[in-house]
């Protein structure tokens, strides 16, 4: 296969050209449509126990609260809430909010005076409601709402929160802070690239892989959102993965092919050379990466899936183009690769990297003294992990200074009645007046519980009392709906073991109990997510040993790359939970150190662990190279890595910059996963490709080759080795790597 796309880049070069040219002004046509089809949210289990209580909630009872406005007069020690003034902008929001088709259950201090919508000290008043539709419609509606009731005028201040506010806001910020990324990953990129290659024109090749793979993975998330809900923050990986991968990739090609041309070969045979051994590395990285994010289709919630949907697209095009792309275009260019050189290009061209061999042989010599130091540095800054503490989403992933932010802590400080996180509970049939209060006082009872709220009456501890004005909106003929005010901080330890108490107390006879609300969706999305974690592993090893077998016709070597990348991402892991779950660095970052996100913390996971393979099939197909061609171990090894030690630093580098630019980000998740990833790849490209992998390997000696009998025949037949032609050049360069 890659003989004959080498033959094909080489007879056929500018029709590869003009149809990629073609390919891409299409895709870039399909893809400028794909912001409109992605979605916020999709945190959720759609088939969660929660998620079905709050459709019937939905249905059955006009919605939960998802959209709050805090109206307070300006300055605050003027009239207060007995302001003229302050009573007309009250009113007037309430009014127009009942009025709008797309809001159910508004609820307003100027309605009845309730205390549970007014603060403690009489400043602020609430007016709630819930916005209808799905997740997309519901921020596009809130951001209208926002718009037309939110802003200081007249000496009133009204500001908007709640779910579909924090959420808008959110969606907002991704879009800004992934403008600001791109403006610093792309310039940097470009500047790293003409220092890395000491060319202009050989600079320039890989910056165009990568934008040829974001523009046709938005093709592809074009689609993909008219079929099926795909998320918005799906681009975040598409920008970051497709420059950091489309670099990796071509840069390993041109480099390949200048070292070729160093060692005298012509440029037909050049890029011969480098499609069959380049190309294989590339095929069997690509697989590795794409089985990584593959799993992420495991889990239910969308957000997971859609970042499977970008990673693999993005991975696919990324391969093929520079697959297709870059050798037609060396075939063109030629001895012109190296044109627009800079004054350090000598010392950046030569085929190998000696401090990198150095090092190797080094830690050849030394594998205890080396590596061990190496080791206990990264088990120390895994360590973290084992206090590690799971959450979801919320308000606070934004900056103190967003207004849907600063609603919720008013809320949660200043309303002593706020039920915002209380325990949504729903029956799925009709319940009588006595079974019900049976239930609601069973309930009260818990541990954690304030009150409940039912239709007949409110409990407290058991005792019940006559039930407000707005209890009779809780029953319904076919369904009763119960709520349940807790003393507990909203996603506590606490809180989600009264959802477990709540949903252990059986239902009143003849029907079956729904329990939804803030804290139940968190319970259930660690639940989801944590049954499912066993299979996601078990598929990224399964299918990454057998690839790994299949690339260098081993099984140590994958059990060792298994190892040394799982020892690698736990201490980025750790890391970040050091940083932003303990709050080390929060005032520099900006941050508030809250629980790890769990959707993200498995993105990062996945993510993280398909570069680690990336950079190992870089290192790995060198040596096994160099054994093929009957080179010793220790030969093996420090020439291994002396050729691939600049290309694979270089590449970490600048797939590095790309994630690390999400860092100034004003959303928490986002800097997280974004500096998670880029200190994985650095870990990974310093530490486990400079130390651990040389130490590995002269501890398993010869063994580190082994296969039993079967499967090196198997690999014979399915392995797509190099073609032969490679060895008699890589002999010539090893005793005289000329240059150009």
């Amino acid at each position: 296969m890659l003989t004959r796309i080498a033959e094909l880049t080489l007879h056929r070069a500018r029709l590869v050209l003009v149809l990629g040219a073609v390919a891409v002004v299409a895709m870039a046509a399909i893809g400028m449509g794909a912001f409109g089809k992605l979605l916020g949210g999709g945190f959720d289990d759609p088939d969660a126990p929660s998620i079905h209580a709050q459709r019937v909630i939905d249905e059955k009872f006009g919605g939960e609260t998802n959209l709050v406005f805090l109206v307070r007069a300006e300055p605050a020690d003027g009239g207060g809430l007995t302001s003229p003034a302050v009573a007309e902008r009250g009113r007037s929001i309430t009014d127009g909010l009942r009025n709008d088709t797309t809001v159910t259950n508004v609820a307003s201090y100027w309605d009845a005076k309730s205390p549970q919508l007014t603060s403690e000290d009489g400043s602020q008043a609430l007016v709630v409601a819930h916005v209808k539709g799905k997740d997309s419609e519901i921020l596009e509606r809130a951001d209208a709402l926002v718009d037309k009731y939110a802003g200081d005028r007249d000496g009133v201040s009204v500001q908007a929160g709640g779910e579909a506010a924090v959420g808008n806001d959110v969606t907002s910020q991704v879009g800004a802070d992934l403008a600001l990324a791109e403006a610093i990953a792309v310039p940097l990129t470009l500047i790293l690239l003409v220092l890395a290659f000491g060319s202009v024109v050989a600079a320039l090749l890989p910056l165009v892989v990568g934008l040829i793979a974001i523009v046709g993975t938005f093709a592809e998330l074009f689609v993909l959102g008219s079929l099926t809900d795909v998320s918005v923050f799906s681009v975040n990986l598409t920008t970051a993965l497709g420059l950091g991968l489309g670099i990796d990739y071509a840069l390993l090609l041109v480099s390949r092919f200048r070292e070729q041309l160093a060692a005298g070969q012509e440029v037909p045979d050049a890029v011969r050379t480098t499609v069959t051994t380049a190309g294989r590395t590339i095929v069997f990285s690509a697989a590795t990466v794409a089985a990584a994010l593959a799993a992420l289709l495991i889990f239910p919630p969308y957000f997971l899936r859609s970042f499977a949907y970008a990673g693999i697209g993005v991975v696919a095009v990324a391969a093929l183009s520079a697959l297709l792309i870059v050798p037609a275009l060396l075939a063109l260019l030629g001895h012109r690769i190296n044109k627009g050189r800079m004054p350090w290009a000598d010392s950046v061209r030569r085929p190998d990297a000696p401090f990198w061999g150095r090092l190797a042989g080094l830690v050849m010599r030394r594998p205890a003294l080396t590596a061990l130091p190496v080791l206990a540095v990264l088990l120390l800054a895994a360590s973290p992990l084992l206090g590690v503490t799971f959450g979801t989403p919320d308000e606070r992933v934004l900056p103190e200074d967003a207004k849907s932010r600063q609603v919720a802590t008013a809320v949660q400080r200043d309303f002593a009645g706020d039920d915002d996180g209380a325990v949504q509970v729903v029956t799925t049939e009709a319940v009588a007046a006595a079974p019900l209060g049976a239930y609601a006082q069973e309930l009260s009872r818990l541990d954690g519980v304030v009150r409940v709220d039912a239709s007949s009456a409110t409990y407290t501890a058991g005792n019940a009392r006559e039930a407000g004005p707005a209890a009779a909106a809780l029953g319904r003929p076919d369904a009763q709906r119960l709520v349940v005010v807790t003393g507990h901080a909203p996603k506590s330890d606490a809180a989600q073991d009264l959802v477990r108490d709540i949903r252990a107390v059986p239902a009143p006879a003849g029907t079956e109990t729904l329990v939804g609300g803030t804290d139940a969706r968190l319970v259930d999305s660690k639940h989801s997510i944590g049954v499912r974690l066993p299979f996601a592993v078990g598929l990224i090893v399964v299918t990454t040993f057998v690839l790994l077998f299949l690339f260098t016709g081993s099984v140590v070597q994958p059990l060792r790359a298994l190892l040394l990348n799982g020892i690698s991402l736990s201490a980025a892991a750790g890391a970040m939970v050091w940083i932003f779950q303990d709050g080390h660095l929060a005032s520099l970052l900006g941050f508030t150190p809250q629980p790890m996100d769990t959707s993200m913390t498995v993105l990062l996971f996945c993510v993280a662990f398909g570069l680690s393979m990336d950079y190992e099939v870089f290192v790995t197909s060198r040596m096994k190279e160099l054994h093929d061609a009957g080179a010793d171990r220790t030969k093996t090894v420090t020439q291994g890595l002396a050729r691939t030690g600049r290309i694979v630093s270089m590449a970490a580098g600048l797939l590095a910059v790309s994630f690390f630019a999400f860092g100034t980000s004003d959303i928490s998740f986002l800097q997280m996963f974004g500096i998670g990833s880029g200190l994985a790849i650095v870990i990974d490209a310093v530490a486990v490709r400079g130390v651990l992998v040389p130490a590995a390997m002269r501890v398993l000696g010869r063994g580190a080759w082994y296969a039993p009998r079967a499967l090196r025949r198997l690999h014979a037949r399915v392995g797509l080795d190099e073609a032969p032609a490679v060895v008699p050049v890589l002999a010539e360069r090893e005793r005289s790597p000329a240059k150009v």
